[in-house]
Parts: C-alpha cells; structure tokens; sequence
C-alpha cells in the first residue's frame, strides 16, 4: 500500500456525475451504505433505455445521504449552482458520452459532454477546490497499441475513435489543471465494465437479450478480438480505495496519476460467447462481420500500478461475473 494509504472516510461529501448511469450507479450505492453523503448529477439523456436510468434512482433515492441534481455538465451554471450549493470534497466525474461506435454516428454529443462537460467540471474543481478529482477515462485511450499487456507508461498518442480522443483529451486536461491550479486528480482507465444494472448497448447485455428472444448476435473481426472484461464490483472497490487517495506531486509540480482498472486477463470473445451460451442453456444464433471502424483487436490491463499502491486488482471470473448478471437480467426482463 502507499505510504499514509488512508481508508475512506465516511465524513466526506462526494460529487458522483452520471450517478444514473451504470458505473456511477453502483459506486453510489456502495458509499451510501456506508453513510457517505453523496450528490448525484446526472441529465438523463436517452442514449438508451431512460427507463432504466430511472430505477436505478428509485433505489438511490430513499437513502437520507442521497441529493440528486438532474443537470447536464455542458451548461456551467448548473454545475456551478451544485458546487456552490453543496461544496463536495471530491468529485467522481462519470458522466461522459459513452460508446465507441456511437461516436462515429454522432460526434457532437462527445464534444459537448466529453470535452466542454469535462472542461466545466475542472473550471468548478480551480474555483470550489476540491480534495480531489477522480474521472472516468477509458482503456480506449491505448488504440491498437501491439504491446500486451496496456500499461499507464505505454504511448497513448493514437486513438482509433473520437471516443478515445476525448478520453486522451480528459487526461491531458486534467493534468494540466493540477498543474496550474493544484488539483489532485487521478484518471480511471476503466477495461469493459460488466454487470447487474448494466448497460443495453454493450455486447454481454444485448447477446443476452438475442439469445434469450431467439434473435441473432452480431460478431464482429468473425469473432477474432479480445476484451478485459471488468466486473463492476470490482471497479466499485477499486475506486472506493483511490477516493481518499490523492496522488503526490510529481517533478513537474503536478498532482496526478492514471492507473488501469482491469482483470488483467482478456477473453477471446468466441469463448465469451459460449460461456455465456452455457449459463444461459442456449445457443446463440451467430452472424459473423468485419472489424467496425473505431474498434480494436485486444484489450488487456497492466494493474501492476493499482495493486502496488492500493493492494487490490479486479479478479471476479467471467464466468462468475455473467452469472451474477443473468440472475439480475432475468429478474428484471424475463
């Protein structure tokens, strides 16, 4: 652990943006049962399902710690009128336009949220300072790099999708704003996060879905790519031990640091697949495409850096983790 690794501390008012969505969800739900006061920011948008964003807040909402501000981080007078209100000591930044693929669709959303959002967010954090500032980026940041598996020291200069350019951007951002301003902020490079309450546009939920109504899943490289798949209660603890963990002051006079948040052990997804298949007690109807534009071959977390200065790495199972989910699915769906 690091020197003077210290526990959370339940005292603590903690900013959660994107508290409707999947990741920001459960991280919510983990500090609230531990009494941590928690102001939840979120638009709502209808990137999917609303409807599902809006039970996950029916379970947020009767905990007395629970504040929940619907505002969008693009316009800075309602972030502003949040800090001011409530004055959070740290901010866990998780909302963002999410999706690779989308991205190509529709580019201005993730200029909008991503960048403009991301910049309004380090603007609150210089003028309502913050212990620190923790921050979604994303294991897209590393692009087709060959070199397995990703580590936090690798070139991360060439991103394949506008996605992955605005996580980079978030990076470079918040490093120069604890440069400038001292802001301590560390940057979640997080590896395909799974899981109940997750969501719909990810594969494991939408080759459930198919399998389970008898409808075609679409494999992508004919099935020849790789992915670190995260199960979100790992990501929740990784998290929760970073929270009251601002990063030292490197050389060059900043506070930051990135680290991966992976299970350092990337499934083939053919296997993915039949793994999948046999939890559920089906067989999926498979039509096999090219590589999509934006996508990459292989992800795999280095988190050498993680379990050396926290001493915890992700290490749920895929098996036992799509397990976990299928429960949860088939309660809320079947």
């Amino acid at each position: 652990m690091i020197d003077g690794y210290k526990e959370l501390d339940i005292t603590k008012r903690i900013l959660i943006t994107g508290a409707a969505g999947f990741i920001g969800f459960h991280l919510s739900r983990a500090l609230l049962d531990k009494g941590v006061s928690v102001i939840g920011f979120d638009n709502l948008n209808d990137y999917y399902d609303v409807k599902l964003k809006e039970d996950r807040l029916n379970i947020l909402n009767p905990y007395e710690m629970f504040t929940f501000i619907k505002g969008d981080l693009s316009d800075k007078s309602e972030l502003n009128n949040a800090f001011e209100a409530y004055k959070p000591n740290i901010v866990v930044n998780l909302a963002a336009q999410a999706g690779v693929r989308y991205s190509i669709e529709n580019p201005d959303v993730y200029i909008q949220s991503n960048i403009t959002g991301f910049f309004n967010i380090l603007e609150c954090c210089r003028h309502y300072p913050v212990e620190h500032l923790l921050y979604a980026s994303s294991s897209s940041v590393y692009g087709g790099n060959k070199k397995v598996p990703f580590s936090e020291k690798d070139s991360v200069d060439a991103p394949v999708s506008l996605y992955a350019a605005t996580k980079k951007s978030n990076e470079l951002m918040a490093y120069t704003y604890s440069h400038l301003y001292g802001i301590p902020a560390t940057g979640l490079r997080f590896f395909t996060v799974y899981g109940p309450w997750g969501r719909p546009d990810m594969a494991y939920f939408s080759f459930t879905k198919a399998i389970l109504d008898g409808k075609p899943i679409k494999v992508f490289n004919h099935g020849d790519m790789y992915r670190d798949f995260t199960y979100i209660d790992d990501v929740v603890e990784a998290v929760e031990r970073i929270l009251c963990n601002p990063p030292k002051e490197n050389d060059l006079g900043a506070k930051y640091k990135v680290y991966n948040i992976g299970n350092s052990k990337p499934e083939k997804l053919m296997d993915f697949i039949e793994t999948l298949e046999a939890i559920i007690g089906k067989k999926a109807i498979k039509e096999f495409y090219p590589m999509q534009d934006g996508d990459v071959h292989r992800t795999y977390a280095d988190v050498e850096e993680l379990q050396k200065d926290f001493g915890f790495s992700p290490a749920t199972s895929i098996r036992d983790g799509l397990g976990l989910f299928i429960v949860w699915y088939k309660g809320a769906y079947a």
